[in-house]
């Protein structure tokens, strides 16, 4: 088993400050739609732990337009960082080939009680466009 199957994003909060960006800082507000940046490296971050490991990795348009949209307004770099059991990946959002689709089978929350299924427009990022940090 891998150590980061059962990572939070705490975890990979804690991971990335002692090994990347040791100036990471948490988004002040709980529900952004991005979870830290570092202010030495521009870096604006959004947070994925996944339990399985996909060689293709969701994204939502609108946690991708979001994060866009505030770098834009700071003049940040958007990265999406996922962790798998298979380690931890770090995606430029400004460089890597996104292809939207509606996909029909998404939760409706984070939340395990609410079961419905709501459709939501995606992408799949492959491990091959982003760096292996882990």
């Amino acid at each position: 088993m891998s150590i980061t199957k059962n990572w939070k994003e705490a975890d990979l909060f804690e991971w990335l400050v002692l090994n990347i960006y040791p100036d990471l800082v948490k988004s002040k507000n709980q529900m952004s739609r991005w979870d830290c940046y570092s202010p030495e490296a521009f870096h604006r971050i959004e947070l994925k732990c996944r339990r399985t490991h996909y060689d293709e990795l969701l994204l939502e348009k609108k946690k991708y337009d979001a994060v866009l949209e505030e770098c834009h307004r700071h003049l940040d770099i958007p990265i999406y960082i996922n962790s798998t059991p298979n380690g931890v990946y770090s995606f430029n959002l400004l460089i890597v080939d996104a292809k939207w689709e509606v996909n029909h089978k998404n939760p409706a929350t984070t939340e395990f009680s609410n079961t419905s299924k709501v459709a939501k427009e995606v992408t799949y990022l492959n491990i091959n466009q982003a760096t292996k940090l882990l």
